[in-house]
C-alpha cells in the first residue's frame, strides 16, 4: 500500500474526530484551559483511532482464509458504507453541541469517532495488507488524527461552531473513503 494511501486513509478517520474537537474547542470557548483540553483530546483521539485501525486488521486475519477471493469486493463495500454513512450523516442537523467535560465523556467520544477505523482495518486485512504497512498505516492515522483534533479545538474555541464546515468534513472523509474503496477495487479486478 503507497504512502499516498496512508494517508488519505489517515485524513479520512480524522475527518469526525476532527468535527467533535471542533465543537469540543466550542464548548471550551477561550478559556485558559483550551491547551490542556486540546492535548487530551488530541490523544485520546489519535491513539484510538491507530489502535482501532491494527484491531480491525488483527481480527479480519482470523477469517481472511475464509472470503480471500471476495475481498477485494468486501474492501470495496465496506469502505463504501462507512463513507457514505460518513457523507449520509453530514446532513444531520445536530450542529456542535458536544462537550467535554470528564474521562468517560473523553473515552465514549474517542471509541465513538474511532469505529470507522475498526472497520477500515477489517477490509485492509482482506486485501493483504502486510504487518509493516498496517503498522505505518496505523501510526499515520494517530499522527493525522492527534494533529487534526488539537488544531480542531483550537478553531472551535476561535471561531465557533458552524454546522456546514461540520457537513463539508464529514463528506470530504465520506468521499475520500469510497474513493479509497473504489481503487481497491479497480486494482484487483481491473489490474489482474
Amino acid at each position: 500500500m503507497g504512502i499516498v494511501v496512508m494517508i488519505l486513509t489517515g485524513i479520512s478517520l480524522a475527518m469526525d474526530a476532527f468535527a467533535v474537537s471542533i465543537s469540543c474547542g466550542l464548548a471550551q470557548g477561550k478559556k485558559s484551559k483550551t491547551l490542556s483540553v486540546a492535548m487530551k483530546l488530541a490523544l485520546s483521539f489519535g491513539i484510538f483511532q491507530g489502535m482501532m485501525i491494527f484491531l480491525g486488521w488483527a481480527f479480519g486475519l482470523s477469517f481472511k482464509d475464509l472470503i480471500s477471493s471476495y475481498a477485494h469486493w468486501i474492501a470495496f463495500i465496506l469502505l463504501a458504507l462507512i463513507g457514505g454513512k460518513m457523507i449520509y450523516d453530514s446532513r444531520s442537523e445536530e450542529g456542535c453541541s458536544i462537550s467535554f467535560d470528564s474521562l468517560v465523556t473523553l473515552m465514549v467520544l474517542s471509541i465513538a469517532t474511532s469505529i470507522d477505523a475498526l472497520a477500515v482495518g477489517v477490509s485492509y486485512s482482506v486485501i493483504n495488507i502486510s504487518f509493516i504497512d498496517i503498522t505505518i498505516t496505523a501510526l499515520i492515522v494517530a499522527s493525522v488524527t492527534f494533529a487534526f483534533c488539537f488544531g480542531g479545538t483550537y478553531v472551535g474555541a476561535k471561531i465557533g461552531c458552524n454546522p456546514k464546515f461540520k457537513a463539508r468534513i464529514d463528506i470530504t472523509g465520506g468521499l475520500i473513503l469510497v474513493f479509497i474503496g473504489a481503487k481497491i477495487l479497480l486494482e484487483s479486478t481491473v489490474l489482474i
